[in-house]
Parts: structure tokens; sequence; C-alpha cells
């Protein structure tokens, strides 16, 4: 029988049990959501805040992301004599891929940055272990009301950011390239199909699921010191930004699989 001493030298199992703990928290949150009593103020408080964080961030970021790849797309639709798809190609590129991504990297890097520094705050100052010993649960009490917030938030922008990027695409399309409004429209109408709305909405409440179950998780777990509190910060949006790009590959590849094109 093993030592705990040399089960903790064993390569690998450190980063095993983080992640054990990291989705026991997310369990944890998803079984919280439907306990009552709901911290409702705390969750309008926190989704304003996220809002007022990201909204002006978002928008400047949507307008060259639909900008660049509408651009990219309608070169490339030149050369193969192909631009009459234009309009479809830069507008599913944004709706499926460009918008959840972008939300879900300014959800994590504002918002999350933010919920792991408060919560991190607060565990150095004991201010957990308090409610603990108090009978308040910190994850029902902090936790739910953020990761909610974060989803509501995520969701909101997603449909702002797909709003813009499609209109930066349609804009740098039309005036700069010299594409044709009709055809850029009835590419658009030809191919893309409510689907293609549906799954980035969902990539969105997905992303701002994971990106404010880590900040919560590394606010709850911090190094010693104030110091820990920023290293913890640092490293949330670092694993978060890995597993939003993972997880995005996988839901992709299942929307693929599961939803026929328009053309089948």
């Amino acid at each position: 029988m093993s030592s705990p001493a040399s089960t903790a030298r064993i390569p690998g199992l450190g980063m095993l049990r983080e992640t054990g703990r990291l989705f026991a928290l997310g369990l944890d949150v998803a079984r919280g959501v439907f306990q009552r009593p709901f911290q409702f103020r705390e969750f309008i408080q926190q989704a304003w805040f996220i809002a007022s964080v990201t909204i002006l961030p978002t928008a400047l970021v949507a307008i060259p992301f639909g900008a660049v790849i509408s651009m990219q797309f309608g070169s490339l639709a030149k050369q193969l004599g192909a631009q009459s798809y234009t309009g479809a190609g830069s507008v599913l590129a944004t709706v499926q891929q460009a918008s959840p991504l972008v939300v879900a990297l300014l959800v994590a890097g504002a918002g999350g940055s933010a919920i792991c520094a408060d919560i991190g705050a607060r565990t150095i100052r004991e201010e957990i272990d308090a409610m603990e010993v108090l009978g308040v649960s910190a994850v029902q009490r902090l936790v739910v009301p953020r990761v909610l917030a974060c989803m509501f938030v995520a969701v909101l922008l997603n449909g702002m950011v797909s709003v813009i990027g499609v209109l930066g695409g349609y804009f740098f399309n039309v005036v700069l390239q010299d594409g044709t409004p009709g055809a850029y429209l009835a590419s658009f109408s030809a191919l893309a199909q409510l689907s293609d709305l549906w799954i980035g909405e969902i990539k969105a409440l997905i992303f701002g699921f994971i990106a404010a179950v880590v900040a919560a998780y590394r606010g709850l777990n911090p190094p010693p010191g104030p110091k820990g509190v920023g290293d913890a910060v640092n490293q949330s949006v670092v694993i978060t930004f890995l597993l939003l790009f993972v997880v995005n590959t996988v839901i992709t590849l299942i929307y693929l699989q599961l939803v026929p094109s328009k053309l089948d």
C-alpha cells in the first residue's frame, strides 16, 4: 500500500485531483440552481456589473472581427469564382464561431477575473470559512448567482455580437470589396438556418458557465496571501481560455454530425 507522500509524487495526480474538484464544483453549482432560497438580488447586481464591464469592449471587438472574416472570405471566394456565397460564409462563420468565442473571452477576461478576485479576497480573509461555520453554503450564496449572471450576460452579448458582426461584414463586403447586396443576402438566406443561431447561443451559455465556474473555483482555492489572489486570477483566465477552445471544438463536431446542412 502506497503512502500519501509517495502518492503525491505520482506525475499528473495533482492535476487529476484539481480537475475532479473543478467538476465537483460545477455539479454543486448545477444542483444549487434549483435550491432555495435563490439569491435574486445578488444575481441582478452581478449581471449588471458583468454587463457594464463587457458591453463596450465586446462591441468594439465585434466590428473588426466581422470585418476581417468578411474581407478574408470575400477575397478567397473571389479567387475561386464563388462570390455569390460570400454572405453565407461570412455570416455563418461569425454567428457559429466568432461571436460565441469573442463573448466568452471577454466575459472570462473581465467578468471572470472580477469574480475570482472577489471570492479570492473573501477566502484569504476567512469569510468563506466563517460562512461555512454559520451553516451558510458559500456555493449557494456566492457562486450560483455569479455563474447564472455570467451565463445570462453571455447569451445577451452573443446576440449583440452576432448582429454587429453581420452588419459589419455586410458593410465591408459590399462597400470595400464591391460586393452585390442582393447576392450577399440571397446566399445567406439560402444556406443559413435557425439552428445556426441556436448553436451560437448554446455555445455562449456553456462558455459563460465554464468561465464563471473556473473563476469561482480558483477564487475558493487561491495560493496563500494577497499575491496568491492575483496568481489565482491569472490562472483562472488561462485555464478558461484553454477549456473554451477545447469545448468549442467538441460542440462544433457534434453539431456538424447531428444537424444536416440546408442543402442536404
